[in-house]
């Protein structure tokens, strides 16, 4: 039996939500506040829409899960409502853009007793696996630090032409709507984070958004490693460069490429990553592009979960942690 999904949100990234949920799933409703979304949904996958959140949670009863794609600031609030109501939810990144929503998210799964799954898809690019299983495996020895470098373009059309992009109340910050999937891979790989140090600066996008632009952080791990976060959206016409370089006692790595998506450079004691297979290609969204398009991935383990009792690939709790992090870097800056 089809795992049936509803749309809260029909901006681009639900429109590749709504792709995978029809190749593996049933789409069954969908909402959004603007009219021409919903046109265009609604002629594509014939499914019912609505203009108000708890009309489709009222009226749609028999949908197994929510997917949650409205803006940043938003996700705490139609998670919390779709959670209320007995749904299961599948939030987009990042979960909140503050811990005590994240915590509330989490509370309300529980009491619910429904699942929270988190959109992070950047932990199924080939080499991210790869490197996670070395990780685990003691391959690097005594980890020593990591340098996580993001060096994007986002140019004043992607915020032109939103309303919702580069503001604080709905936005959030760079950190969580570019490089969140960034930092969840830091806490995947190294666990928490205690302390932060850093800098940041709106230097090219001061009446377009209402925060920085480019940082410089130092951060350590409560295991002792240390590290650097250099981003920045900024990059001259196009994305350059998503990278996590990792220095161990036995071995040192980078995964590379402008998305995580290559195996730059290894070098252990007596091991080797060998024949990764390609990844899929980043969501292209006209003249920006984003992370991999994993989103099939994410919506294969959510349907594992729900029919097979497998693992959730990211749960609220490890999405909370990425809020934290930020948050704790943020804070740093201040």
């Amino acid at each position: 039996m089809n795992i049936k999904f509803g749309i809260i949100g029909c901006g681009r990234i639900a429109e590749r939500h709504a792709e995978h949920i029809h190749n593996l799933g049933e789409l069954v409703a969908v909402c959004d506040t603007k009219p021409e979304r919903l046109e265009l949904f609604k002629d594509k996958y014939k499914c019912p829409v609505y203009s108000d959140i708890d009309e489709l949670l009222e009226n749609e009863q028999h949908i197994d899960v929510i997917s949650i794609c409205t803006p940043n600031g938003l996700h705490a609030m139609h998670a919390i409502k779709a959670l209320q109501k007995g749904f299961h939810v599948l939030c987009e990144k990042p979960m909140a853009t503050s811990v005590v929503d994240a915590e509330k998210m989490i509370n309300e799964s529980l009491k619910a007793n429904k699942r929270l799954f988190i959109v992070k898809q950047n932990r199924f690019n080939p080499p991210v696996q790869a490197v996670k299983q070395a990780i685990d495996e003691l391959k690097f020895g005594n980890i020593y630090s990591v340098q996580l470098n993001c060096f994007w373009n986002r140019n004043p059309n992607y915020y032109k032409g939103s309303d919702w992009k580069g503001t604080h109340k709905l936005d959030g910050g760079t950190l969580f709507t570019q490089f969140s999937h960034f930092i969840d891979l830091l806490y995947y790989f190294f666990g928490d984070v205690s302390e932060a140090r850093g800098f940041s600066a709106n230097f090219d996008h001061r009446d377009i958004i209402e925060f920085e632009d480019t940082g410089t952080v130092a951060i350590k791990f409560y295991n002792g490693i240390i590290g650097t976060i250099n981003y920045t959206v900024n990059s001259y016409e196009k994305n350059m460069e998503g990278s996590i370089s990792i220095f161990g006692d036995k071995g040192t790595v980078k995964i590379g490429g402008q998305y995580l998506n290559e195996l730059e450079y290894q070098h252990f004691y007596h091991y080797e990553i060998k024949d990764l297979p390609p990844g899929n290609p980043p969501n292209n969204y006209g003249e920006y592009k984003g992370s991999m398009s994993n989103h099939d991935k994410v919506y294969a383990n959510v349907i594992d979960v729900l029919q097979r009792e497998g693992t959730i690939a990211t749960n609220g709790f490890e999405g909370l942690k990425t809020v934290e992090i930020i948050h704790k870097i943020y804070q740093a800056i201040k």
